[in-house]
């Protein structure tokens, strides 16, 4: 029997956030606790049906089971640049500047390997989706860490990156409406974003997959709407929240043609693209009645309205989001993230996502997502005030 080692790549990886909280999860199941699990963003609503049907009937078609373009069918980048122009009034050409993806994360993990070489820098936002920083390790590089705080509205100070890293670094991350935190930004913002990319010549790889969750009359805006944001950088999208399509794996990255160019080459390499069936199914939901979209953002509404008037009348901090299905609670005194995550499951059977462990400056929250209906939520409120803290 040969002796198997891993890559160094993945023994100095962390566990992968979700998958240790299923683990943990699974291990409270066992003995019989009902659990509400608030703690992966994955909706619980089904996809609409007229999403559904345009699968079947494409799915029946033997021409949609070949292999697909690496890049998208003609039919859904022009979509995509379609939809940019009705959402966002952004232009977009859909032959250079739209590349499909098997999910948003697919291009955000790929898209480090058209650009970083070893030691190379990227900047990167903590808390933050922990993929940006898987990414670019896997190709080699660094990342440096710009913490996301209460005073600062859970936005990056540009201006506290240190020269020497602004100037050695090749890209940066950012994603608003933010995960976990819930924050927005603004122009001004992202005017700001363009300024120090323009000064430092870093590509922007704005992750916006929560601009349809939004709430309250509030329209989350597009990076790319922005003046020369598009000479700067991309925007990944995904359809996965949006229409409750996560299993599904169908998203998009636009922006800079050559830096889509260069994503799609990577693509070319590693992937035969997604399955045009799917491709045919998101055209109908991109294309089709957006009630289902209201509808949805609805329904989050009275789920986050229960739990963070519950929460506040628990005592705990927390803010109402304006955008996305998470809310970002501050840990009660005396606890850690990890302590307060685990007081909740052991005790209350409620899982949660701690904050640490989407980056050392998530220390002191915990994340819930609005992924049950108002009854279990109330019931989150009751179980909280049974077990106290």
């Amino acid at each position: 029997m040969i002796r198997i080692e891993k890559s160094d790549r993945l023994k100095n990886l962390p566990p992968y956030l979700f998958k240790e909280i299923d683990r943990q999860k699974e291990e409270v199941r066992k003995k019989g606790v009902d659990i509400i699990d608030l703690g992966v963003g994955d909706p619980d609503m089904p996809t609409p049906p007229h999403i559904i049907e345009a699968l079947n009937k494409a799915a029946l078609n033997p021409a949609n089971h070949k292999y697909p373009s690496y890049t998208g069918m003609d039919e859904f980048n022009e979509t995509v640049a379609r939809w940019y122009k009705r959402r966002f009034n952004v232009d977009l050409d859909p032959g250079s500047e739209v590349v499909t993806l098997i999910g948003s994360k697919e291009g955000i993990a790929h898209i480090p390997l058209a650009f970083i070489n070893n030691n190379d820098f990227a900047l990167a936002s903590s808390p933050g989706y922990p993929v940006y920083d898987i990414g670019v390790k896997f190709a080699g590089g660094q990342i440096y860490f710009m913490d996301l705080l209460k005073k600062n509205d859970f936005l990056p100070d540009l201006d506290a990156v240190p020269e020497e890293i602004a100037g050695k670094a090749k890209m940066m991350f950012i994603n608003y409406p933010n995960n976990p935190t819930s924050a927005v930004a603004d122009g001004d913002f992202f005017k700001k974003v363009v300024s120090f990319a323009e000064l430092h010549n870093i590509i922007v790889c704005h992750d916006a997959a929560y601009t349809e969750m939004a709430f309250d009359g509030y329209r989350p805006i597009s990076f790319l709407e922005t003046d020369g944001a598009k000479d700067v950088g991309i925007e990944f999208h995904s359809l996965s929240k949006t229409y409750n399509m996560t299993g599904w794996r169908i998203g998009f990255a636009v922006g800079r043609a050559e830096v889509i160019q260069a994503l799609g080459q990577i693509k070319s390499n590693i992937d035969s693209g997604a399955f045009q069936a799917v491709q045919i199914a998101g055209i109908a939901a991109l294309e089709g009645d957006q009630a289902c979209v209201e509808n949805m953002n609805r329904e989050y509404t009275e789920r986050r309205d229960v739990l963070i008037d519950g929460l506040i009348g628990l005592g705990l901090s927390v803010e109402k989001p304006q955008a996305t299905f998470y809310v970002w609670i501050e840990v009660p005194e005396g606890y850690s993230s990890a302590e307060f995550t685990s007081h909740l499951l052991l005790k209350g059977g409620i899982v949660v996502t701690p904050g640490n462990g989407f980056g050392a400056a998530g220390e002191g929250y915990v994340r819930m997502a609005l992924t049950v209906g108002k009854e279990r939520m109330k019931e989150v409120i009751e179980r909280i005030r049974a077990i106290g803290f």
